[in-house]
Formats: structure tokens, C-alpha cells, sequence
């Protein structure tokens, strides 16, 4: 991982609310749905959809479209990898 991903990541993760989206994915076997993302959490939808945006383009999270819905799942792949560049710093 180069230090640019990391730099993202990074920035993605400075943040209370969508360390709260990841925990609350983490919770639900790894799979959340949005609208269980916005009614677990005291914030409006628009507020929402912004973290998750920035969570999506930091490749933490992956949204998967069941008909009308997006569900999200944690990239763990891509988790270990910031873990061990992190580590290797």
C-alpha cells in the first residue's frame, strides 16, 4: 500500500461518525444495510450518505445493491493492508 492510500484512509478514519458506520458493520456479521445505518445513528441521511461516500472512496467499505437498497460490507482486505503499512512505518 502506498502512502498516498494510507494518507486516505487515514483521513476517512479521523472521524468519529464513520468510525460509529464501521463499527456498526463490524456488529452486523461484516453486512449493513443503509437505512440500518441511518436509523442506528443520531444524524440525517444526507450526513450519512457523505460518510459512507468518503468510506467507499477510501476502499474501507463496499456497497452491494440489493434491488432498490445498498447493503455495505468491510473491505477487510484492505483494513489489514493499512494495518501492516502501519505497522512497517
Amino acid at each position: 500500500m502506498n502512502l498516498k492510500q494510507v494518507e486516505k484512509i487515514s483521513k476517512a478514519l479521523g472521524d468519529s461518525n464513520r468510525l460509529k458506520i464501521l463499527k456498526a458493520i463490524q456488529s452486523h456479521k461484516g453486512k449493513l444495510e443503509c437505512t440500518t445505518i441511518v436509523s442506528s445513528m443520531n444524524l440525517a441521511q444526507p450526513s450519512i450518505s457523505h460518510h459512507i461516500k468518503k468510506l467507499v472512496e477510501a476502499e474501507l467499505i463496499e456497497p452491494h445493491k440489493e434491488g432498490r437498497f445498498y447493503l455495505y460490507s468491510l473491505n477487510n482486505q484492505v483494513l489489514d493492508s493499512y494495518i501492516l503499512t502501519l505497522k512497517n512505518l
